[in-house]
């Protein structure tokens, strides 16, 4: 058989070549872009799943939609106040559980609009779970038509506007009508747009139920 002549062993060998070259493209692979780092551990993801152990539902909150600032978290916090005592600062949109050793246990909250808020020393006289919630006289008057239905009250569950727990302040044996609470609107933590009360994401406040007890401290500063 006659040896093939120069220029078809060149085309031979640059047909093989593309062939590698064709089959090195297909055989390679793009390496996938790394998923984005959350911005959330996995312990706040827990913290803040659905909880499964309560009579109505307490649905996971979005914290794609919450500044990590409002997530409860162990702070520095240097104060005079005694360990155990609840310390409300409404201006940093902050509930403080003091602890030992110049710390404390911080959670994000949602606090009253400008005029409706108490500032002052109370106690923790009355908790709740799953509490009736009744609209004061003051905002019955002021939002008739959003409120007087429920002038007789409202029973507990998950649209119920004080959430999963409640914590009542009482101030010298009186009432003050001002609650710590669980709310439906865990989106409005942070905001001032309540009637008044601290509101707190329900997992937050059922943790807050569980690690204080009836007549625990609590003072509130000016806002």
């Amino acid at each position: 058989m006659a040896d093939l002549s120069v220029p078809t062993r060149r085309m031979a060998g640059l047909a093989l070549a593309l062939l590698a070259a064709g089959c090195t493209t297909v055989t390679q692979r793009t390496a996938p872009p790394p998923a984005p780092a959350s911005r959330f551990s996995a312990l706040d993801l827990a913290r803040y799943g659905a909880v499964e152990s309560e009579p109505f539902r307490v649905p996971a909150v979005s914290l794609e939609d919450l500044r990590p600032r409002n997530l409860r978290q162990f702070v520095d916090y240097p104060t005079s106040h005694a360990p155990g005592t609840l310390v409300v600062d409404p201006g940093s949109r902050f509930l403080y559980l003091v602890q030992e050793g110049g710390k404390a246990l911080r959670y994000g909250v949602g606090v009253g609009r400008e005029g409706l808020e108490f500032t002052g020393t109370a106690t923790v006289q009355r908790k709740a779970q799953w509490p009736r919630w009744t609209p004061t006289p003051d905002m019955i008057r002021r939002e008739p038509k959003r409120y007087a239905r429920w002038s007789g009250g409202m029973a507990g569950g998950e649209n119920n506007p004080l959430g999963a727990r409640a914590l009542y302040l009482f101030k010298d044996g009186r009432d003050t009508l001002y609650r710590i609470h669980g709310t439906n609107e865990p989106d409005t933590i942070g905001e001032a747009v309540s009637s008044g009360c601290i509101r707190m994401m329900n997992q937050d406040v059922i943790d807050l139920y569980n690690r204080i007890p009836k007549g625990a401290k609590v003072v509130v500063l000016p806002a």
